[in-house]
């Protein structure tokens, strides 16, 4: 049992789970912006512009009935839900793209300045003498 946790214990405090762990709440946070976003400021516009539409609202009705309590039930597909988020779907991939776009040019950028290697130079004659010598001393010696 102390084994199974050891390995937990190392696999828990490497950098990249922190790091994805760290990621996860920032994009749980993040879509919650962009949902925000879409159901409260773009969707209204958008329902506005093409007549006083309410997304959100648009079902297909499939049954309804009265529960012992008196209130309906209504069994429905919610599209206009699925509607926008579809719309919170691309919001979220478009702004990933601009992230990953910028993080790949800072890349590129880096490898760019980054100095070429200096350059192996010829070795002198008395190294090519030096070597020669050396793999005769080899051949003899085998």
């Amino acid at each position: 049992m102390k084994k199974f946790f050891g390995e937990f214990k190392e696999f828990i405090s490497r950098g990249n789970v922190i790091d994805m762990a760290v990621g996860v709440v920032v994009g749980a946070a993040f879509k919650s912006i962009i949902d925000s976003l879409v159901n409260d400021i773009i969707m209204p516009v958008v329902g506005w512009l093409i007549g006083g539409l309410d997304f959100s609202s648009y079902a297909f009705k499939l049954s309804e009935k009265i529960a012992d309590d008196g209130s309906v039930v209504v069994n429905a597909i919610l599209y206009g839900k699925f509607i926008n988020s579809i719309i919170s779907f691309l919001i979220i991939a478009f702004c990933l793209f601009c992230v990953v776009k910028v993080i790949n040019k800072t890349r590129r950028k880096k490898e760019e300045d980054a100095p070429a290697p200096a350059p192996i130079p010829e070795p002198s004659a008395e190294e090519k003498l030096l070597s020669e010598i050396r793999d005769l001393l080899k051949e003899k010696n085998n």
